[in-house]
Protein backbone atom coordinates (compact mmCIF):
# COMPACT_ATOMS: atom_id res chain seq x y z
CA UNK A 1 0.00 0.00 0.00
CA UNK A 2 1.34 3.62 -1.23
CA UNK A 3 2.36 5.75 2.40
CA UNK A 4 3.94 8.73 1.03
CA UNK A 5 3.43 11.06 -1.73
CA UNK A 6 6.45 10.92 -3.33
CA UNK A 7 5.74 6.85 -4.17
CA UNK A 8 1.91 8.23 -5.38
CA UNK A 9 3.57 10.59 -8.10
CA UNK A 10 6.03 8.17 -9.15
CA UNK A 11 2.69 6.12 -9.86
CA UNK A 12 0.69 8.43 -11.61
CA UNK A 13 4.00 9.52 -13.48
CA UNK A 14 4.40 6.21 -15.18
CA UNK A 15 0.99 5.89 -15.58
CA UNK A 16 1.33 8.48 -17.53
CA UNK A 17 3.71 7.97 -19.82
CA UNK A 18 2.43 4.34 -20.24
CA UNK A 19 -1.08 5.78 -21.54
CA UNK A 20 -4.08 3.64 -22.52
CA UNK A 21 -4.14 1.72 -25.53
CA UNK A 22 -7.36 1.68 -27.83
CA UNK A 23 -7.73 -1.64 -26.28
CA UNK A 24 -8.55 -0.43 -23.21
CA UNK A 25 -9.85 2.58 -23.82
CA UNK A 26 -12.49 0.46 -26.31
CA UNK A 27 -13.17 -1.60 -23.04
CA UNK A 28 -13.35 0.77 -20.51
CA UNK A 29 -16.55 2.57 -22.67
CA UNK A 30 -17.80 -0.65 -22.97
CA UNK A 31 -18.02 -1.61 -19.62
CA UNK A 32 -19.27 2.04 -18.65
CA UNK A 33 -22.38 1.88 -21.15
CA UNK A 34 -24.67 -0.45 -19.40
CA UNK A 35 -27.26 -1.39 -22.07
CA UNK A 36 -23.79 -2.41 -24.21
CA UNK A 37 -22.98 -4.91 -21.26
CA UNK A 38 -26.88 -6.39 -20.88
CA UNK A 39 -26.68 -6.79 -24.71
CA UNK A 40 -23.48 -8.90 -24.39
CA UNK A 41 -25.00 -11.25 -21.77
CA UNK A 42 -28.48 -11.44 -23.99
CA UNK A 43 -25.84 -12.42 -27.17
CA UNK A 44 -23.64 -14.58 -25.02
CA UNK A 45 -26.88 -16.67 -23.48
CA UNK A 46 -28.43 -16.61 -27.26
CA UNK A 47 -25.34 -18.23 -28.32
CA UNK A 48 -25.38 -20.25 -25.94
CA UNK A 49 -28.99 -21.28 -27.25
CA UNK A 50 -28.14 -21.57 -30.75
CA UNK A 51 -24.77 -24.10 -29.81
CA UNK A 52 -26.17 -26.58 -27.87
CA UNK A 53 -29.63 -25.59 -27.76
CA UNK A 54 -30.94 -28.16 -29.71
CA UNK A 55 -28.92 -31.26 -27.81
CA UNK A 56 -30.62 -30.28 -24.61
CA UNK A 57 -34.53 -29.86 -26.32
CA UNK A 58 -36.68 -32.74 -26.06
CA UNK A 59 -37.89 -32.07 -29.26
CA UNK A 60 -36.13 -32.50 -32.86
CA UNK A 61 -36.37 -29.37 -35.61
CA UNK A 62 -37.46 -32.03 -38.34
CA UNK A 63 -39.68 -33.98 -36.87
CA UNK A 64 -42.68 -34.41 -37.74
CA UNK A 65 -45.72 -34.70 -35.43
CA UNK A 66 -49.05 -35.12 -37.49
CA UNK A 67 -52.07 -35.31 -34.68
CA UNK A 68 -50.54 -32.01 -33.37
CA UNK A 69 -50.96 -29.69 -36.02
CA UNK A 70 -51.22 -25.62 -34.78
CA UNK A 71 -50.85 -26.37 -31.60
CA UNK A 72 -51.09 -23.19 -29.07
CA UNK A 73 -48.23 -22.86 -26.59
CA UNK A 74 -48.61 -25.35 -24.13
CA UNK A 75 -46.91 -27.68 -20.99
CA UNK A 76 -48.33 -30.84 -22.85
CA UNK A 77 -45.65 -32.44 -24.65
CA UNK A 78 -43.21 -29.35 -24.00
CA UNK A 79 -44.58 -27.35 -26.99
CA UNK A 80 -44.06 -24.68 -25.80
CA UNK A 81 -44.62 -22.35 -28.44
CA UNK A 82 -46.87 -24.98 -30.11
CA UNK A 83 -46.42 -26.54 -33.49
CA UNK A 84 -46.30 -25.08 -37.20
CA UNK A 85 -48.66 -26.01 -40.29
CA UNK A 86 -46.66 -29.44 -40.55
CA UNK A 87 -47.08 -30.08 -36.66
CA UNK A 88 -42.94 -29.52 -36.28
CA UNK A 89 -42.00 -28.14 -32.43
CA UNK A 90 -41.33 -24.37 -32.52
CA UNK A 91 -39.18 -23.90 -29.79
CA UNK A 92 -36.49 -26.23 -31.98
CA UNK A 93 -37.27 -24.20 -35.52
CA UNK A 94 -36.43 -21.30 -33.08
CA UNK A 95 -33.42 -22.74 -32.13
CA UNK A 96 -32.01 -23.82 -35.60
CA UNK A 97 -33.11 -20.47 -37.12
CA UNK A 98 -30.97 -18.70 -34.28
CA UNK A 99 -28.12 -20.88 -35.46
CA UNK A 100 -28.73 -19.52 -38.70
CA UNK A 101 -29.01 -15.65 -38.34
CA UNK A 102 -25.64 -16.20 -35.67
CA UNK A 103 -24.10 -17.84 -38.39
CA UNK A 104 -24.65 -14.81 -40.55
CA UNK A 105 -23.55 -12.37 -38.50
CA UNK A 106 -20.46 -14.08 -37.83
CA UNK A 107 -19.41 -14.97 -41.44
CA UNK A 108 -20.39 -11.35 -42.08
CA UNK A 109 -18.31 -9.81 -39.67
CA UNK A 110 -15.58 -11.70 -40.25
CA UNK A 111 -15.32 -10.58 -44.24
CA UNK A 112 -15.89 -7.42 -42.90
CA UNK A 113 -12.86 -6.99 -41.17
CA UNK A 114 -10.89 -9.12 -44.18
CA UNK A 115 -11.67 -7.42 -46.98
CA UNK A 116 -14.02 -4.18 -46.50
CA UNK A 117 -11.75 -2.58 -43.38
CA UNK A 118 -8.86 -3.40 -45.70
CA UNK A 119 -10.47 -2.21 -49.00
CA UNK A 120 -11.22 0.87 -47.40
CA UNK A 121 -8.18 1.88 -45.63
CA UNK A 122 -5.87 0.61 -48.30
CA UNK A 123 -8.06 3.37 -51.09
CA UNK A 124 -7.23 5.70 -48.50
CA UNK A 125 -3.89 5.29 -47.40
CA UNK A 126 -2.40 5.24 -51.34
CA UNK A 127 -5.19 8.17 -52.62
CA UNK A 128 -4.92 9.56 -55.88
CA UNK A 129 -6.35 7.63 -58.58
CA UNK A 130 -6.63 4.67 -56.91
CA UNK A 131 -8.49 6.31 -53.97
CA UNK A 132 -11.30 7.65 -56.48
CA UNK A 133 -11.18 4.28 -58.77
CA UNK A 134 -11.62 1.34 -55.66
CA UNK A 135 -14.48 4.25 -54.10
CA UNK A 136 -16.41 4.18 -57.37
CA UNK A 137 -16.53 0.36 -57.22
CA UNK A 138 -18.46 0.65 -53.76
CA UNK A 139 -20.46 3.29 -54.62
CA UNK A 140 -21.77 1.02 -57.66
CA UNK A 141 -21.50 -1.89 -55.36
CA UNK A 142 -23.78 0.48 -52.31
CA UNK A 143 -26.22 1.79 -54.77
CA UNK A 144 -27.43 -2.07 -55.64
CA UNK A 145 -31.05 -2.84 -53.48
CA UNK A 146 -29.90 -5.82 -51.00
CA UNK A 147 -33.30 -7.28 -51.43
CA UNK A 148 -32.95 -6.68 -55.77
CA UNK A 149 -29.19 -8.23 -54.86
CA UNK A 150 -30.57 -10.91 -53.27
CA UNK A 151 -32.91 -12.25 -55.61
CA UNK A 152 -30.63 -12.03 -58.57
CA UNK A 153 -28.08 -13.67 -56.80
CA UNK A 154 -31.31 -16.66 -55.75
CA UNK A 155 -32.11 -16.75 -59.25
CA UNK A 156 -28.74 -17.27 -60.40
CA UNK A 157 -27.22 -20.00 -58.37
CA UNK A 158 -30.50 -21.26 -57.02
CA UNK A 159 -31.67 -21.46 -53.20
CA UNK A 160 -28.04 -21.76 -50.71
CA UNK A 161 -27.99 -20.35 -47.79
CA UNK A 162 -24.16 -19.02 -48.90
CA UNK A 163 -26.08 -16.71 -51.14
CA UNK A 164 -27.09 -14.62 -47.37
CA UNK A 165 -23.51 -14.34 -46.84
CA UNK A 166 -22.62 -13.22 -49.61
CA UNK A 167 -25.32 -10.87 -50.22
CA UNK A 168 -25.41 -9.53 -46.42
CA UNK A 169 -20.83 -9.17 -46.30
CA UNK A 170 -21.81 -7.38 -49.68
CA UNK A 171 -23.21 -5.03 -47.77
CA UNK A 172 -21.42 -4.34 -44.53
CA UNK A 173 -18.40 -4.53 -47.05
CA UNK A 174 -19.41 -0.93 -48.56
CA UNK A 175 -20.35 0.53 -44.87
CA UNK A 176 -17.11 -0.13 -43.57
CA UNK A 177 -15.02 0.82 -46.77
CA UNK A 178 -16.62 3.80 -46.52
CA UNK A 179 -16.35 4.62 -42.99
CA UNK A 180 -12.80 3.71 -43.02
CA UNK A 181 -11.30 5.36 -46.28
CA UNK A 182 -11.65 8.62 -44.88
CA UNK A 183 -9.91 7.81 -41.48
CA UNK A 184 -6.24 6.63 -43.95
CA UNK A 185 -6.74 9.39 -46.08
CA UNK A 186 -3.41 11.63 -45.30
CA UNK A 187 -1.61 8.65 -43.21
CA UNK A 188 1.90 9.02 -42.86
CA UNK A 189 3.08 5.89 -44.24
CA UNK A 190 3.74 2.71 -41.66
CA UNK A 191 1.71 4.97 -38.43
CA UNK A 192 -1.20 4.42 -37.46
CA UNK A 193 -2.71 1.89 -39.47
CA UNK A 194 -2.87 -1.08 -37.35
CA UNK A 195 -4.75 1.50 -34.45
CA UNK A 196 -7.29 2.43 -36.68
CA UNK A 197 -8.14 -1.02 -38.45
CA UNK A 198 -8.61 -2.47 -34.94
CA UNK A 199 -10.36 0.49 -33.30
CA UNK A 200 -12.70 0.67 -36.84
CA UNK A 201 -13.51 -2.88 -36.54
CA UNK A 202 -14.61 -2.92 -32.64
CA UNK A 203 -16.65 -0.34 -33.70
CA UNK A 204 -18.31 -2.41 -36.52
CA UNK A 205 -18.60 -5.33 -34.84
CA UNK A 206 -21.23 -4.13 -32.50
CA UNK A 207 -23.25 -2.46 -35.64
CA UNK A 208 -23.38 -6.15 -36.94
CA UNK A 209 -25.84 -7.69 -34.80
CA UNK A 210 -28.38 -5.88 -35.68
CA UNK A 211 -28.02 -7.47 -39.13
CA UNK A 212 -28.05 -10.96 -37.75
CA UNK A 213 -31.27 -10.04 -35.40
CA UNK A 214 -32.18 -8.89 -38.66
CA UNK A 215 -32.24 -12.26 -40.31
CA UNK A 216 -33.32 -13.87 -37.31
CA UNK A 217 -37.27 -14.59 -38.71
CA UNK A 218 -35.45 -15.16 -42.13
CA UNK A 219 -33.50 -17.73 -40.89
CA UNK A 220 -36.90 -19.78 -39.39
CA UNK A 221 -39.06 -19.03 -42.68
CA UNK A 222 -35.66 -20.58 -44.73
CA UNK A 223 -36.21 -24.44 -42.34
CA UNK A 224 -39.40 -24.60 -42.83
Amino acid sequence: MLTTPQEKAELLEKAAVQGRSLWDDARARLMRNRAAVASMIILGLLVFLATIGQLLWVHDYDTIYRDRVWISPTLDNWHLLGTDAQGRDMVARVLVGLRVSLMVGVVATFVSLVIGVTWGATAGFIGGKVDQAMMRFVDILYSLPFIFFVIILMVTFGRNIVLIFVAVAATIICLDAEQVEPEAVGMPHGVGVVPVLARTELEHVAQHGDLAARHHGEGVERGR
